[in-house]
């Protein structure tokens, strides 16, 4: 995984996605990677946008004529162009510009394309749309494998970057993959010569008519603690960690402020099936946390 070669950015030009701009500066030269922006857009908008003389309507049939639609793709190049150019003066990069919904297009760029990481703002649509359906990004979290880097856009945007990353927090559980996941955050630690710290939130199951877990509280914090030791064993690893008894997002949040951290790397639960997936709590993750996430 590491050290990432092809970096994605979706870019909407957003205030969100303009802010991300540094964060993106920095991963592509730290690690000297080929950096690709992928503009998805739907035709209509790229006529109402444009000041078009004679506004169409989506419906219309003039939106299947091949010159309005090659005229929309050389619009929606030239913008991306002109994007680049102000936003990433003297990188070079690969531009690309894509009909379709933003989730499907990014999906489909990494299967054809491919790419180690994926850079993009959260951009949530009111909380029932996010519970139901959620956002692109939530749909690129829980569509692809490739590791996304993320942020809540209004943190993003109110927010000097803290690149280089200085302090790292590590959030594991007692999955399979919490391996692979520590890995990733300790050789990204060592790349910025960043300080990491472990943290495993306990979440115990409220009492029930049915069994009460408080009495073996002492027991699954004991269990934790020795999982992390013999993660850190296994890997020769030497960071400090804690266990935590709260709600997750709640918890994580605290050992980020606690830490002073610039970024948090978390598994994506890919060990656990696509259900589990769908209903785990990255997604309050990533919207609670106070700097941007990478999930692995």
């Amino acid at each position: 995984m590491l050290p990432f070669k092809r970096i994605l950015f979706p870019v909407d030009y957003s205030p969100a996605c303009t802010a991300m701009a540094p964060y993106v500066k920095d991963m592509t030269r730290h690690f000297g990677a080929d950096l690709t922006l992928l503009h998805a857009y739907a035709l209509a908008p790229a006529f109402v946008n444009r000041d078009i003389e004679s506004v169409l309507v989506y419906s219309d049939p003039a939106y299947a004529d091949p010159q309005v639609m090659q005229e929309a793709r050389r619009l929606e190049k030239q913008r991306l162009s002109e994007f680049a150019a102000q936003v990433f003066p003297g990188l070079r990069v690969e531009l690309s510009t894509e009909e379709g919904e933003a989730g499907t297009v990014i999906h489909r760029i990494l299967v054809h394309q491919g790419a180690d990481l994926v850079m993009m703002p959260t951009r949530g649509c009111g909380p029932l749309r996010r519970f139901l359906l959620g956002s692109v990004t939530a749909k690129v979290l829980h569509d692809v494998s490739t590791a996304v880097w993320t942020g809540v856009g209004t943190a993003i945007e109110g927010h000097a970057p803290a690149v280089p990353y200085k302090s790292i927090v590590c959030a594991l559980d007692q999955t399979s993959e919490a391996e692979v996941v520590l890995r990733a955050a300790a050789a990204l630690a060592k790349s910025y010569q960043a300080e990491l710290a472990l943290v495993h939130v306990l979440e115990v199951p409220p009492a029930t008519p049915e069994i009460d877990f408080t009495p073996y509280r002492k027991d699954l914090i004991d269990a934790a603690n020795k999982h992390l030791l013999n993660l850190k064993s296994s890997l020769h690893l030497d960071a400090p960690h804690t266990v935590i008894d709260t709600g997750i997002a709640d918890g994580i949040h605290q050992e980020i402020v606690r830490r002073k951290a610039d970024l948090l790397v978390v598994g994506r639960g890919h060990d656990q099936g696509i259900i589990s997936r769908v209903w785990s709590r990255l997604y309050s993750i990533v919207r609670d946390s106070p700097c941007p996430v990478l999930s692995i």
